[in-house]
């Protein structure tokens, strides 16, 4: 006996460590910038984001994860409900391309196959490096014609979210991620050219996204997953 068990250890330990359960998928949604251009609200979607997902789970508790997202960000004054901001009355748009590595820890314990725990609320810990356009120069003075490049910087995310058993191996998510960046810039604020010189400078740039996710299932579960007949 104390062999037998010996023998399904070391099996469960073998198959831990080579054969963990992947997920893989797709999310949209929307997404919105908060800084210092138009409204006020932390979570006020107004433009598109959708990107890819893929998880590997550790234990029915943990999962490492990796997205890339692409989300559109725009602001305009009109939509202020601060009366100094709606009558300055100045609007941008921009684009995000970001790459997200991190944790999912779940609540309960997550396994699709078993009907007890195929469904879980979620924490999200994560960093971000992301890609946008800036304004690196004015082509005369006081022409308000702008030259553009792009810049690479880095977010501190985290986020919430529900998972569910869809269909088989298929499940269904909602998000939501909020990006703290360390950039005062998404908005094309730059304090070299009078005319993008607005706001406060000592507070950064946030981008919020949300929406949903349709993950697959695939891998040889665990010895820890129950299986299914």
């Amino acid at each position: 006996m104390k062999k037998l068990v010996l023998l399904f250890t070391f099996v469960c330990v073998t198959i831990n460590s080579e054969a963990q359960i992947n997920e893989v998928g797709f999310f949209v949604g929307g997404s919105n910038y908060i800084g210092d251009i138009g409204s006020e609200y932390y979570i006020r979607p107004n433009n598109f984001m959708g990107g890819l997902i893929y998880k590997w789970n550790m234990n029915p508790r943990i999962a490492f994860r990796g997205t890339f997202t692409y989300a559109q960000i725009s602001a305009d004054d009109a939509d202020a409900t601060n009366r100094a901001r709606y009558f300055r009355g100045i609007g941008f748009n921009n684009s995000i391309k970001e790459l997200a590595i991190g944790i999912e820890f779940n609540y309960f314990e997550y396994n699709l196959d078993d009907y007890r725990k195929f469904y879980t609320p979620y924490l999200i810990f994560e960093i971000a490096a992301f890609n946008y356009k800036v304004v690196t120069s004015e082509t005369a003075p006081n022409s308000k014609q702008y030259k553009y490049g792009s810049k690479t910087s880095f977010a501190i995310p985290f986020g919430i979210g529900y998972k569910t058993k869809l269909y088989g191996d298929l499940a269904v998510a909602l998000e939501l991620r909020a990006r703290y960046t360390f950039e005062d810039d998404l908005d094309y604020n730059n304090n070299e050219i009078d005319s993008l010189t607005f706001g406060n400078p000592n507070n950064n740039d946030w981008y919020i996204l949300s929406g949903f996710s349709l993950i697959y299932t695939f891998g040889r579960p665990s010895c820890y997953t129950t299986p299914s007949y």
